[in-house]
């Protein structure tokens, strides 16, 4: 049989959502040839004889180690047979065909990258799509106190917000979420592979920015697949929350270093030493904002133990500064 699309999945240690995501994927009345990729990352569980015996029609790759998201993902591009590509993550839900529907889309149009619109489990909508601001300016959003007054700043300016909230139409965008992306094989073999100095986080920023130079990336807002968003690096690093505004355990330094990893490929030197300035002087003003609502407030925010762990993310932020300036090969993994 002939492939048209290749669907890749990364797993490591969630064998129960990555049976829930194959089960729905499946279900799907489909005409269009396809094939589903499983890159394990060395997960060392029962993840392999439980996938394959629900679903012998799986490939399976074995990574002999904990590679990451990039070179896993990177992995089963070159063992794939499509010319096209979806990237999807393992806590995900499909639903209405969209994977068909949204390969209909892409063959037919001038776009080289694509998504659907993201659900959270209670059906509201997921940023899918973003745009890439100046310098990565949003990077400084997440930053306790001194993001909010950086938000509400951007918002008396008028900024634009750096992200497609809900997308009910084709949306042109600069980056797409990771948990489902969706590429045609032409662009990557001209835009090349994921950069393998990410293991985790910012590496489909990075990777978009590259590819966006062969041509228009969207999301097709009509189209929905469920996103249990965090899922999957919460269940396998024992982390909690949501999104990318942890900065505080071992899933946040993950998430820190390689925004910065990104700022210093994507933006240049310049922009990584401002961002790195403003990210040490936050730890003075994280202090001072944790000191005065402990005293004006019942509820503070944030807490001392978040703080503490701020700091010690900075400190290993810190120590790779000059490492990540060099901009030479090396494997950025925290987790």
């Amino acid at each position: 049989m002939n492939v048209s699309l290749s669907i890749i999945i990364v797993n490591y240690k969630t064998p129960g959502l990555l049976s829930d995501c194959l089960t729905t994927l499946y279900a799907q009345p489909s005409e269009l040839p396809f094939e589903v990729i499983v890159v394990d990352n060395a997960s060392g569980d029962n993840s392999r004889e439980l996938v394959t015996a629900a679903f012998p029609q799986v490939r399976w790759l074995q990574m002999l180690y904990n590679s990451g998201f990039a070179r896993a993902n990177n992995e089963a591009i070159r063992a794939s047979k499509g010319d096209t590509v979806l990237l999807l993550n393992s806590d995900t839900l499909v639903e209405d065909n969209a994977i068909e529907q949204c390969d209909a889309f892409l063959r037919a149009s001038e776009y080289i990258a694509c998504s659907v619109q993201l659900l959270n489990p209670d059906r509201s909508p997921q940023i899918s799509g973003n745009y890439a601001m100046r310098g990565g300016m949003n990077y400084l959003l997440p930053l306790p106190y001194a993001g909010v007054v950086l938000k509400w700043m951007a918002g008396l300016a008028g900024v634009k917000k750096p992200n497609v909230p809900n997308a009910t139409g084709v949306i042109a965008v600069d980056w797409i979420n990771g948990a489902f992306l969706m590429v045609k094989k032409t662009a990557i073999e001209k835009a090349g592979l994921m950069d393998e100095d990410f293991f985790l986080f910012a590496e489909e920023a990075e990777w978009c920015s590259r590819l966006k130079k062969q041509g228009p990336l969207c999301i097709v807002g009509g189209l929905h697949v469920v996103h249990l968003q965090g899922a999957t690096s919460n269940e396998s690093f024992g982390s909690t929350g949501k999104g990318y505004f942890n900065l505080y355990d071992r899933k946040g330094l993950q998430i820190m270093v390689s925004n910065f990893v990104r700022i210093r490929k994507q933006f240049g030197v310049g922009w990584f030493l401002f961002h790195l300035l403003f990210y040490t002087l936050e730890i003075p003003v994280f202090l001072a904002g944790l000191a005065l609502s402990r005293l004006f407030s019942s509820h503070p925010r944030y807490t001392w133990a978040q703080w503490k762990g701020y700091c010690k993310n900075m400190g290993v932020l810190l120590s790779k500064s000059v490492t990540i300036l060099r901009n030479k090969p090396y494997f950025y993994k925290f987790l």
